[in-house]
């Protein structure tokens, strides 16, 4: 069963998140190991405690040294966040108004840095929901056909990395698999290149898009990366946008 970790600002330091203390103990983000750990309010946790998550993001593990001892902690789990756009809640919103200023919604998102954000995959800014798509009776896709699709593309991966020590899914492929398995077309080049120029994406997020993108084409069985599944991935880089990510 997969395991879901809720982790809350107002209950954390550093060592509780990613483990320390006289004598090392596992921290939450090695609790979450092969589970989710969910951080709410992101912005609210302190900025010294979101930085150390940035290593075991990378390196799937977490590295304590102390005077007499050094020990890894496994730390191969699944982050999903979760932010209001400012303080008050209603910047951009389409029909609130925002009772922030300027200089107050810049210093909220800037307490989430860049690097920080390069290590998350797929940003997502979800809009109200108007009252007429809550009551449509309008049905939409089943859970269970998500799921078969979901199941399928991971049969895909497990063939695909079957020989790969180490490695289940797109999102542990190293820069050597990455040019391997994540090859585009000319087209597609060209259309990650001027999305890297306008929005002054960083190599780590070049990375993000092609392993994104790639599980898109699996999602949809095919076999080469197409362009519609890059310009898909890179819509999913919407904090990148300049203002984020200070």
């Amino acid at each position: 069963m997969l395991q879901i970790y809720a982790s809350y600002f107002n209950t954390n330091t550093d060592a509780a998140l990613v483990g320390g203390g006289g004598i090392p103990q596992p921290g939450e983000i090695s609790l979450a190991h092969n589970g989710v750990l969910f951080l709410d309010e992101l912005p609210e946790f302190k900025r010294s405690v979101l930085e150390v998550m940035r290593q075991p993001m990378e390196e799937r593990r977490v590295s304590i040294s102390r005077a007499r001892i050094s020990i890894d902690f496994p730390a191969s789990f699944m982050l999903i966040a979760s932010m209001n756009p400012c303080p008050c809640g209603y910047f951009n919103h389409p029909e609130k108004e925002c009772t922030c200023s300027p200089i107050m919604v810049q210093r909220y998102l800037n307490k989430i840095s860049g690097p920080l954000l390069d290590r998350i995959d797929l940003h997502m800014e979800v809009t109200p929901v108007a009252f007429s798509e809550l009551s449509s009776q309008k049905t939409s896709e089943p859970s269970s056909a998500v799921r078969d699709r979901v199941i399928k593309a991971r049969d895909i991966q497990t063939q695909r990395f079957a020989e790969n020590a180490g490695v289940y899914c797109n999102a542990q492929m190293g820069s050597k698999l990455l040019k391997e398995v994540c090859v585009i077309s000319t087209i597609g080049q060209n259309l990650l290149k001027t999305a890297m120029d306008r929005l002054n994406l960083s190599a780590r997020a070049y990375d993000r898009i092609l392993k994104v993108s790639r599980t898109i084409a699996d999602l949809a069985d095919s076999a080469d990366i197409r362009p519609e599944h890059l310009a898909e991935a890179i819509q999913y880089r919407s904090l990148d946008r300049e203002g984020w990510g200070g």
